[in-house]
């Protein structure tokens, strides 16, 4: 897979991209993953990528010239076309199952915005489709970018040491769209809390019925709204 981001902050990628199973899994040729800078493609000397918006209003508004140039130039570097998505607050929010279907694409183009948002023309002219990681506001699209490389590249086949780690998340489709069932590992009694007696009976039919019964109650408790 190839993961193009285009972003006013590159060096924000620096730390995250370089760590853990990121840096695993590009290191593997699992996944390509290019920093572009938007403000390498901005059309004056000032590099100014951003105007105030038409109408009035506070802030600054991304430009379509760079954005749109930026996404030519890297469309050109790399056979697939890409899906472009836009971290946006007004998008889709952002689900395992979504991350599912983007972990079985090619290559995903992720824009990220910063200031009060992108010209509607970025939206419309490049056919993006618009994703929010929660409904709350931050201030910029780079940590939204990060989290779905995160999660979409651990889904990889490959990514991680044992591909049932991914199967049994929560949200995943194998845990039924349910919080995952508590886990425990040595030392046996910590502090007078002890594993589940059931954890260690060697019954792995039982152990898997307390697991589903497990998962569907904490489900109850913490997250009703995905019963």
């Amino acid at each position: 897979m190839r993961i193009d981001v285009l972003t006013l902050f590159p060096e924000m990628f620096e730390s995250p991209l370089n760590c853990s199973i990121l840096k695993r899994t590009q290191e593997a040729g699992l996944v390509q993953i290019v920093l572009t800078n938007i403000r390498d493609f901005a059309a004056d000397n000032y590099r100014k990528v951003d105007d105030k918006p038409y109408g009035g209003g506070p802030g600054m508004v991304l430009m379509p010239g760079p954005v749109f140039d930026c996404v030519e130039h890297i469309e050109k570097l790399a056979s697939q076309r890409g899906r472009k998505i836009l971290l946006s607050p007004q998008g889709e929010r952002l689900s395992q199952a979504k991350v599912v279907e983007l972990s079985r694409e090619d290559r995903l183009i992720l824009i990220a915005g910063k200031y009060e948002g992108f010209d509607e023309r970025i939206r419309t002219g490049l056919g993006a489709e618009q994703i929010s990681i929660g409904d709350y506001v931050i201030n910029g699209g780079e940590l939204g970018a990060m989290i779905i490389i995160d999660a979409v590249v651990r889904l990889l086949p490959g990514a991680l040491g044992d591909e049932d780690s991914a199967r049994n998340d929560s949200f995943s489709a194998s845990a039924n769209g349910l919080l995952e069932y508590p886990q425990y590992t040595r030392p046996e009694v910590f502090r007078g809390m002890k594993v589940p007696d059931i954890l260690l009976s060697g019954h792995h039919a039982e152990i898997e019925k307390w697991r589903v019964e497990q998962s569907l109650e904490r489900t109850k408790e913490q997250r009703p709204d995905l019963i």
